[in-house]
């Protein structure tokens, strides 16, 4: 099964001050780019593609627009244009900054292990939320996504195939507000 990563950069930073995926991340460059340093550490020849802003640490990896209408509307028109050859993408967004080569490998062993043919959007179901972003898109389900009329994420991953396993970790905790990134920097 052939990874990819789709990261999603195209928030406008209201509320960070400036764009998340361009902030600094603690272990070195940017959020966005701390991502695509985990997924090439553990999948070295997977395909990146960047929906939204180009990262500040890497301009140069594949980049489709946002069109700026929240991410279930980003991930239709991903889903519509075309895309590097993956069989299943790792759609992560650029606030989810604690991941790590570990904690994405158990991850991706887990979801492997439960739908190995991976015929359905596997997700993490943390604190008794579902957590679509995060979690691994097949390749198959990129036409149902793209005819999909959903607005919302929640809408649009529910409308299709799925299943939800039940995760804990940091990982899963999305870093919003400013009082969030501080303490998630103080974590070192």
């Amino acid at each position: 099964m052939k990874p990819g990563l789709l990261l999603l950069s195209g928030g406008s930073g209201s509320r960070m001050g400036t764009p998340k995926h361009e902030l600094a991340h603690p272990g070195g460059g940017s959020w966005g780019g701390h991502l695509v340093r985990v997924f090439e550490s553990a999948f070295p020849v997977g395909p990146i593609q960047v929906l939204g802003e180009a990262l500040p640490d890497r301009p140069n990896l594949p980049r489709l627009d946002d069109p700026r209408e929240g991410p279930a509307l980003a991930l239709r028109a991903w889903a519509a244009a075309a895309a590097p050859p993956a069989e299943v993408w790792w759609v992560v967004a650029c606030d989810q900054v604690r991941w790590t080569k570990a904690s994405l490998q158990v991850w991706w062993a887990t979801c492997e292990a439960s739908d190995p043919s991976f015929t359905r959007w596997v997700m993490a179901l943390h604190g008794g939320h579902l957590q679509p972003l995060g979690g691994w898109l097949p390749a198959t389900l990129r036409p149902a996504l793209a005819a999909s009329r959903a607005r919302s994420l929640m809408a649009l991953a529910t409308s299709l195939p799925h299943l939800a396993l039940p995760r804990e970790g940091r990982e899963w905790l999305d870093v919003d507000t400013p009082e969030e990134r501080d303490a998630f920097e103080r974590e070192g």
